[in-house]
């Protein structure tokens, strides 16, 4: 049975996430800030064995540090890195007006995190079968694509798909893919009600490409679809 990491795991995507791979089997380990808080999940904990809760601040060191703990000697078949913010207001991230302290928050939670949180899982995922780390990214920082709007966010992503692709020479050589997703334009807190995709859809592509994955597919960066998407 595969073992399947995921951050950010309380709403939306990542807990569709949770729900579609734990019903086709798989062990879920997921995570989120306030567990107690996360009603959806821990129904779903309860329904299913094969599904554990466990509190994680992606932004806090010491949380991340904590993750090694609660996976212990397993193996981690799959990291999603999941777990992301949209940044400051609309208005306030932008050439004329940026809240640079909420542009750094931004980078703490969608840049640097995504790594920490494989470093710390590095082990564990050299041990897994088939290994993959996958950062849930967007299109919006893709720098083929123009996209003047929301500074701290888009350039955030631009920047994880970077430090991603820097990692995946490396982890290549020890067995582990490295893929970046972009989950459509989907209904989420960020997306809104009039995106174009569900969560339950965009889950439903992810783990459908996920499965997929290959390390000779690392580096890449796909759609929820599968399609190859512009870096």
């Amino acid at each position: 049975m595969e073992t399947i990491l995921i951050t950010g795991a309380n709403r939306g995507i990542g807990l569709e996430l949770v729900r579609g791979f734990a019903s086709s089997g798989r062990h879920v380990i997921a995570c989120c800030r306030q567990p107690a808080e996360a009603g959806d999940l821990q129904s779903l904990a309860e329904e299913r064995d094969n599904v554990e809760v466990h509190a994680l601040d992606v932004g806090d060191p010491s949380s991340v540090a904590a993750l090694a703990g609660v996976v212990g000697d397993r193996s981690i078949d799959v990291l999603i890195n999941n777990a992301g913010i949209a940044g400051p207001s609309f208005q306030h991230q932008g050439l004329a007006d940026m809240d640079y302290e909420g542009w750094a928050e931004t980078f703490a939670i969608n840049t640097m995190a995504p790594l920490r949180v494989l470093q710390t899982l590095r082990a564990s995922l050299a041990n897994g079968a088939n290994p993959r780390v996958v950062t849930i990214t967007s299109q919006m920082g893709a720098i083929g694509l123009d996209m003047p709007v929301m500074f701290a966010y888009c350039s955030s992503k631009g920047a994880v798909n970077k430090v991603m692709r820097l990692a995946a020479p490396e982890l290549k050589r020890e067995g582990i893919t490295v893929a970046l997703l972009h989950p459509g334009f989907v209904q989420t807190d960020m997306g809104g009600p009039g995106a174009e995709i569900t969560p339950e859809a965009s889950a439903q592509g992810l783990i459908s490409v996920i499965d997929g994955l290959t390390l000779d597919d690392s580096p890449c960066f796909k759609t929820w679809e599968g399609n190859d998407h512009v870096w």
